[in-house]
């Protein structure tokens, strides 16, 4: 073990302290670290299966987006959907949703 080995500093800010991350390994200060239980709520999961049928053309084009948007194109479609259906239950008492 080097002795002369650099100690996680307390940063002045997020910024300060991403600075110091994109410089340095954090593997290297593994021993510096302690474990944590982390529970992740991923929400309310989605049961409902929906399939489309669409021209490659029109999937090519949703996957392109998707991709910029850096998200899937079923969660793509599944935002707009959403969206949509918010603008319809403002405008239209026909389409009210629960």
């Amino acid at each position: 073990m080097n002795k002369n080995k650099t100690k996680i500093p307390k940063f002045k800010s997020r910024k300060e302290e991403a600075e110091f991350w994109d410089k340095h390994d954090f593997t290297e200060f593994l021993d510096q670290t302690k474990k944590v239980n982390l529970k992740v709520n991923l929400g309310v999961p989605k049961e409902e299966i929906l399939t489309i049928r669409l021209q490659p053309g029109l999937k090519k084009q949703m996957n392109q987006l998707a991709t910029e948007m850096g998200t899937q194109t079923s969660t793509l479609a599944r935002m707009w959907l959403i969206e949509k259906l918010k603008t319809l239950n403002r405008g239209c008492r026909t389409f009210r949703t629960k």
